[in-house]
């Protein structure tokens, strides 16, 4: 790929990430395309269907939030490293509940495509809250399932404009309760 066309086809995906979440999937097409600065039948030529959109951004937004366990651990100590991956759940989360429509269509016929990204969301959260017990900063009697069936109640919360702020406090609420008592 030209590197003129890479650069239109990864503002597209970069543009339709913060429209699905501000707006849903059903979001404009020409409204993303113009927001990213291209004619529609350039995002048609990197994305045929609505759902092939869909489905690159939701792939960009599993590998941004797997790979920030890395990241995040190099550069803080391993409770707050954890503490920084919930609340980027949150943005993910965020993302995910404006294209659920689209995902639950996609699930049908891409489950595999689901099955990766759990695994790699599960292998990044249980990375970062080993490296946290291991160093004995959080509890060491809480399960990985419990945490993230806890963290994921985010998505259930409902959808007003105070969510993303109800759900950093949620996160804050969940590490004190991490932290282990003396």
């Amino acid at each position: 790929m030209r590197a003129d066309a890479r650069r239109n086809r990864d503002k597209l995906i970069e543009v339709a990430a913060i429209a699905f979440a501000e707006k849903g999937v059903e979001t404009s097409l020409e409204d993303i395309a113009r927001r990213a600065g291209v004619g529609i039948g350039t995002l048609y030529r990197h994305f045929p269907t609505r759902e092939h959109l869909v489905e690159v951004v939701y792939r960009r937004e599993l590998k941004s939030l797997a790979d920030a366990a890395t990241e995040l651990a190099a550069i803080y100590p391993a409770d707050k490293a954890l503490e920084e991956w919930m609340r980027r759940f949150v943005g993910y989360i965020a993302a995910k509940r404006g294209m659920a429509g689209s995902l639950k269509i996609l699930m049908t016929s891409n489950s595999a495509m689901f099955a990766e990204g759990s695994g790699m969301i599960r292998t990044a959260f249980g990375s970062l809250l080993q490296a946290a017990r291991e160093k004995q900063l959080i509890r060491d009697d809480i399960d990985q399932a419990d945490l993230m069936h806890a963290l994921s109640s985010v998505y259930s919360m409902p959808d007003t404009p105070e969510w993303r702020d109800r759900s950093h406090r949620l996160i804050g609420l969940l590490m004190d309760g991490l932290c282990v008592r003396n």
